[in-house]
């Protein structure tokens, strides 16, 4: 990603060789196809009512078995059948956005915006092919982390959201898994309440009921909730599964990302892994470490998915300079 001068350097982390100098990887779109409406076959026609037996016929015409009735569509205990976000209501500070160097809705093409349609293609490309069966499992849930702190993780996971917001066919649901320093609220100015975690420690509350909506078409915030010393046994609990099935049942065009803390640094992340399909895990250019990537991939290990993402990069060996053919420059 391009560098981000509102991005703060972790106080006392020494520079280490950086593992790549770019970690850009090649997106085969060659594979994308537009789900298609699967074709309803027309009712067969009725078959006529045989006439009536004469006087003459000695055995009389069965009467036609009464249809069975139809059986009822399966559904999760506990799961409504389609939920809705009942909510509160918050509008999100354009200027806040900008001060902070994120991307701005309707805003103008910049090369942070074009950086992030490029990301995003691919991790909603392998969304699509779970929903039809295909690749991972619950590739609809990506989990946003970094080894460390100060590499940019909530940066690149509040930009991803509103990248994905403006999808014309995608609902997205930015979750705040971040328990100890959460911070998704403070990024896009929301207010605080209760969240994820009050609905893992707490069966009688509905997750949905917690969810902020925003005047931004398409986006969704959930808070990380009250703190607890035991966010990581609650994520590892079975009711988990129970409150993450509730935010995508039913909503095949909805994408959750979760914020997540440093790997290296708390270990709700290496659960969170168990619940998702897909990793985005962010290195910061000229400080995140080989060793400490290798580390924290290997406790990520319950992701089949995990991609790299690099950022605050200084240099681009093939001259990339997203944005400019639209007219934006620095």
């Amino acid at each position: 990603m391009t560098e981000q001068s509102k991005i703060p350097l972790p106080s006392g982390t020494p520079t280490t060789p950086s593992l790549i100098e770019r970690a850009a990887g090649t997106f085969d779109l060659r594979g994308f196809q537009t789900p298609v409406a699967p074709r309803i076959p027309a009712a067969p026609a009725a078959t006529p009512a045989p006439a009536p037996a004469s006087a003459g016929d000695a055995a009389p015409v069965p009467a036609a078995p009464a249809p069975r009735p139809s059986a009822a569509p399966l559904a999760f205990e506990g799961i409504p059948a389609r939920q809705a976000f009942r909510g509160r209501f918050h509008p999100i500070d354009r200027r806040q956005l900008r001060e902070q160097c994120l991307i701005e809705p309707e805003g103008p093409v910049t090369e942070l915006l074009e950086e992030f349609r490029i990301v995003k293609r691919h991790l909603l490309l392998a969304a699509a092919e779970s929903r039809a069966g295909r690749g991972v499992r619950h590739g609809e849930r990506i989990l946003v982390c970094s080894a460390h702190p100060g590499e940019g993780k909530t940066f690149c996971a509040v930009n991803l959201a509103l990248s994905m917001a403006a999808e014309k066919d995608t609902e997205v649901l930015l979750v705040d898994a971040d328990f100890a320093k959460p911070s998704v609220l403070s990024a896009l100015g929301l207010p605080g309440g209760p969240g994820l975690m009050d609905a893992l420690a707490d069966p009688a509350v509905a997750v949905e009921d917690c969810i902020i909506g925003t005047d931004i078409a398409g986006l969704f915030v959930l808070p990380a909730g009250n703190s607890t010393g035991s966010d990581t046994e609650y994520l590892a609990a079975a009711h988990t599964q129970q409150v993450l099935d509730r935010l995508t049942f039913q909503a095949p065009n909805r994408v959750v990302i979760f914020d997540s803390p440093p790997v290296l640094a708390a270990s709700p992340a290496s659960e969170l892994a168990h619940h998702v399909g897909q990793t985005l895990m962010v290195v910061r250019a000229d400080q995140t470490g080989e060793a400490a990537l290798r580390d924290a991939v290997g406790m990520l290990s319950g992701c089949e998915d995990i991609k790299l993402l690099l950022n605050c990069t200084r240099f681009s060996p093939t001259g990339r300079r997203f944005g400019t053919y639209y007219g934006y420059k620095e």
